[in-house]
């Protein structure tokens, strides 16, 4: 009988770290399919954000454009040109200046929501 006691005792002894690592795994799994699920959340926005920049900068440009042909119809003489092609320019440099600091905050807001993804979801 001491051979079945102590299989019982060690089979005891087993099953607690069993279920305890099963535990731990269940919890691994949990975490990986939550930041698993947080990326894939900010891809998807940043997809979204890529598609709305693109049509606002497409609709920007047009914008600018119809504006430089409209005042080329406009210029009588070539002072004139040289006068619509500094607004233009100036128009054009703002527009630029803009979208980068539009793009640079966008930036500052993906760092920021990569980190709480991180922070959340530690990975040890």
């Amino acid at each position: 009988m001491p051979i079945l006691e102590r299989s019982e005792a060690e089979t005891a002894t087993v099953m607690p770290a069993a279920t305890e690592a099963q535990a731990q795994i269940a919890k691994a799994n949990e975490r990986a399919a939550s930041f698993l699920f947080g990326t894939q959340k900010l891809v998807f926005e940043e997809f979204i954000f890529a598609g709305n920049e693109f049509l606002d900068r497409a609709q920007t440009e047009m914008h600018l454009f119809s504006e430089l042909v409209s005042k080329m119809a406009g210029a009588h003489s070539v002072k004139d040109i040289g006068t619509m092609y500094q607004e233009c320019s100036k128009h054009q440099l703002d527009f630029i200046r803009r979208d980068c600091d539009r793009v640079f905050k966008h930036g500052e807001r993906v760092i920021d929501a990569a980190s709480n993804l991180f922070k959340s979801h530690p990975l040890n």
